[in-house]
């Protein structure tokens, strides 16, 4: 690691072995210098090049930051953060807020001064808060003053307290007065291109955070070969989009993208269907990024909103039904551009171009990539059978301090977890998921964790959480419970217990629907059969389809 700029080097002496390293691939191609700092190259760059006076970033309440505005912005932060709070290169910073003006520019700041981000989602309870304290080792949280409470109690909850700085608006509060008198000039640090600058943090099927590794050359490498190649935009597009920045869809589709070509994003920290449907008129967006889950529930009322703004749609998350897809075309004109992707390779590997689009595919691998189908000892498999799903490219899985490694790297390439087919042509066709988390809605939920949290409550004996197909949702989180001895099944415990997971956990993971039973299908050792679950939700799913 010689050369590296990080004084901390925690995340470095905890990078997988490098047995356990995946391939990367076609670096060669994207010709990037050994040096390299993302936030000089994706901001700093666009004022040298001219485009200072461009909108980068526009909010709700007439806010208007230019790539100059958002240059000085982060300049002063850099100087406070390395200043004021003790910021040395390698250090891991946490940043908890709804996606706003500020956030983007902390990301950017924390990562120019050679620190990690470390970005939360802002539904996350203390108790989720508290894993991502204690396995990345935060020194310093930076979070939205709204956002606080969540945040002391799980400072107070860690095994070592962080410092917790709070910011109102646009940088007011606590952060505002850091800021004063800092300069508004930073010279970013001698980063490496492998030097890591964000842990992505994402649940595995048994509830514990994974962090995911990411360097200054990843960030790049998704908008130089997804962005570039497939998505095509250009410095007049304006980007919008319902994901947190904390998800990497987000991050990509509405920061690195976008500045990557010098054009201007939306942000929203209100971002529901209505929310993103309205605003899409109000600021003429051309580009969005949503789940199919959104674009479905826009359709509904579509007549209500212009959309005539738009040209491009990106799609992923979950699955894209083909029935959303032709309505979604025959609405708008306009082909929605379904794509997989996993935090583990920070964005979409398969997708395609608008005019390659094959309507219930996901795509072809983004230039750059490699994709597969294998079997369960990692052979390849005969185009049009159904196996696992394996990918390589100029990214690839980097657990923090994880045994999981070995599962999600097999042989160099990344085992995404899910089951596909890839027909004659080179396209990939989404079948299921191959473990046990729950995507609904966009998001990823683990149902080990939703079990966890039903448990802690004393009226609850046993439980198992599998997803349900739903119309609406694609999946939702479905609940049966076998009640501890003199508790009675009725509709006002499951609400009750539905309000106790949502305080537990962040309030989206909570189950939608919850039946109580007398026992739960176990194995003759006694675990718990989550198969024999999912087929009984699907069966009674499929039987209330066919009562509806």
């Amino acid at each position: 690691m010689s050369g590296t700029c990080h004084i901390d080097t925690f995340v470095l002496d905890n990078m997988p072995p490098a047995e356990l390293m995946p391939d990367f691939i076609n670096l060669d191609r994207l010709g990037y210098p050994e040096r390299l700092n993302a936030a000089a190259e994706l901001v700093d760059r666009n004022v040298a090049e001219g485009r200072g006076d461009r909108p980068a970033l526009v909010a709700p309440g007439g806010v208007r930051w230019t790539y100059a505005d958002l240059a000085r912005t982060i300049d002063k932060m850099a100087n406070a953060l390395t200043g004021k709070l003790g910021l040395v290169p390698g250090n891991r910073i946490l940043l908890r807020s709804a996606n706003n003006p500020t956030k983007v520019a902390l990301y950017m700041a924390i990562i120019k001064a050679g620190g990690i981000v470390v970005a939360t989602m802002p539904l996350l309870r203390s108790r989720e808060l508290v894993q991502v304290l204690d396995k990345a080792k935060i020194g310093l949280a930076l979070c939205d003053a709204t956002l606080a409470e969540e945040m002391e109690k799980a400072a107070g909850a860690a095994a070592e307290r962080p410092r917790i700085v709070t910011w109102s608006g646009t940088a007011g509060g606590e952060l505002g007065a850091l800021l004063e008198g800092s300069a508004e000039t930073f010279d970013a640090a001698p980063s490496r291109g492998d030097d890591p600058c964000l842990l992505g943090f994402t649940s595995g099927t048994t509830g514990l955070p994974k962090a995911t590794i990411h360097t200054h050359r990843d960030l790049l490498v998704i908008c130089d070969c997804y962005s570039r190649e497939v998505l095509r935009p250009n410095e007049d597009d304006i980007f919008i989009g319902s994901p947190p920045l904390a998800f990497t869809f987000g991050l990509g589709g509405l920061v690195l993208f976008p500045f990557r070509v010098g054009a201007s994003a939306v942000l929203l920290e209100k971002a529901g269907p209505p929310d993103l449907a309205k605003a899409i008129g109000e600021y003429k967006a051309t580009i969005s990024f949503t789940a199919p889950t959104a674009y479905r529930a826009i359709l509904a009322k579509a007549d209500e909103y212009d959309l005539s703004s738009l040209r491009k749609c990106v799609s992923a998350g979950e699955t894209l039904p083909k029935p959303t897809f032709d309505a979604w075309y025959e609405k708008t004109g306009i082909r929605l551009m379904d794509g997989i992707g996993a935090t583990e390779m920070l964005h979409i590997f398969i997708a395609a171009r608008e005019d390659e689009i094959r309507p219930g595919s996901t795509g072809k691998p983004v230039p750059g990539y490699e994709a597969k189908v294998i079997d369960g000892e990692g052979n390849e498999l005969p185009r049009g059978t159904p196996g696992r799903l394996a990918v390589r490219g100029p990214i690839g899985c980097r657990y923090l301090a994880d045994e999981r490694q070995a599962v999600y790297v097999e042989k160099g390439w990344n085992v995404t977890g899910d089951t596909y087919v890839e027909d004659e042509d080179g396209y990939f066709w989404f079948q299921a998921r191959n473990d046990d988390m729950i995507v609904s809605a966009g998001y990823n939920i683990a149902g080990p964790e939703v079990e966890a949290a039903l448990l802690a409550h004393p009226d609850v004996m046993e439980a198992g959480v599998v997803g349900a197909p739903d119309p609406d949702r694609g999946r939702i989180v479905k609940a049966y419970v076998v009640l501890a001895e003199g508790h009675e099944a009725s509709p006002a415990l499951a609400e009750a217990l539905q309000e106790h997971v949502k305080q537990e956990l962040a309030p989206y993971k909570y189950p939608r629907s919850i039946v109580f039973v007398d026992a739960l299908p176990k194995t003759g050792s006694g675990k718990l059969q989550r198969f024999a679950l999912r087929q009984k939700a699907q069966e009674e799913a499929a039987k209330k389809g066919e009562n509806a």
